[in-house]
């Protein structure tokens, strides 16, 4: 008779974890289910500098207040090849950024206040929180899906121009 109700009290503790076990790992995955969708505030085109010629134009997004370029791509579990950020600052000078928070692999494409193109950071790792810096001021920075810059192949001194919605 003991070994029946130990091994009913067994059995209750046991199924009783389980369910705690289930509400944690519950708590944990919706933690991580913030998701951000693309909004597109603009179009951006990316010129050749030899020849002027269209590389590429791409919808955008706009990050050009404090919340927005302190999260940019955060959170993103998805970039479209046709899609991208662009950070618009208020003046040039050297720029940095990191991987914080961000799950897919970015190029950061730093660009002068001529709307030239001064240096890049491929393929930038998720999650990483090491500094990306520029190579130059630059008073943009276009966030694209990682390797794109080298499948489009841009390079330093093409040119961008954009229009906001």
């Amino acid at each position: 008779m003991r070994f029946h109700l130990c091994l009913k009290y067994i059995i209750i503790a046991f199924t009783l974890a389980s369910f705690s076990s289930c509400k944690e790992e519950n708590k944990t995955k919706s933690i991580d289910k913030v998701e951000v969708n693309f909004t597109k505030e603009g179009t951006l085109t990316l010129k050749k500098a030899t020849s002027d010629s269209i590389i590429k134009t791409i919808d955008i997004e706009i990050a050009d207040d404090e919340y927005t370029t302190q999260t940019g791509l955060m959170y993103r579990t998805e970039l479209e090849t046709n899609q991208g950020m662009l950070f618009m600052f208020p003046d040039s000078q050297m720029r940095s950024f990191y991987m914080k928070n961000t799950k897919i692999p970015l190029d950061i494409i730093y660009i002068d206040e001529n709307k030239t193109i001064v240096s890049f950071q491929k393929n930038a790792k998720p999650m990483d929180e090491t500094s990306l810096p520029s190579e130059a001021p630059a008073k943009y920075v276009l966030e694209i899906y990682g390797g794109l810059s080298d499948v489009w192949n841009l390079n330093v001194g093409d040119t961008i121009s954009f229009e906001t919605l």
